[in-house]
């Protein structure tokens, strides 16, 4: 089975409404404001589109900080074997079981988050833990 496609209107909406820095870019405002970015780096989802990588803005907090509830779904998301570009896809998709609101409008219930993203409700892409649809 071929994983679905993430859609151009997808990034092109998270540009719009959090931003898609560069990598590099990241990587420059980070070493503005500590000393050792690279810890930080190890850290960052990371979207790869077109060739190029490119970093959510929904994970950073004013400052430049990475947000504690997108670093531990994000953490989770990886031990599941669940890609950088569907975990970006995931929060900003709107999910049945939050009232249609999407995880990233959630980031102050990481419990709730983390069982959602266990569960594999509903992913938009591959998930190793996830039945396959009968469809």
């Amino acid at each position: 089975m071929n994983p679905r496609p993430i859609s151009n209107r997808m990034w092109d909406g998270i540009r719009t409404e959090f931003t898609l820095p560069a990598l590099e870019q990241v990587r420059r405002r980070l070493a503005e404001i500590m000393e050792d970015p690279e810890p930080v780096m190890g850290q960052l989802v990371r979207v790869f589109v077109g060739g190029g990588t490119i970093c959510p803005g929904f994970q950073f907090l004013p400052g430049g900080r990475l947000h504690p509830t997108v670093l531990v779904l994000f953490e989770r998301a990886l031990e599941l074997g669940i890609p950088h570009n569907y975990f970006t896809a995931w929060m900003v998709s709107p999910v049945r079981t939050l009232r249609g609101l999407r995880p990233v409008d959630c980031l102050e219930l990481p419990a709730r988050l983390l069982s959602l993203l266990t569960s594999g409700s509903p992913l938009p892409g591959p998930s190793p833990h996830r039945r396959p649809s009968r469809a």
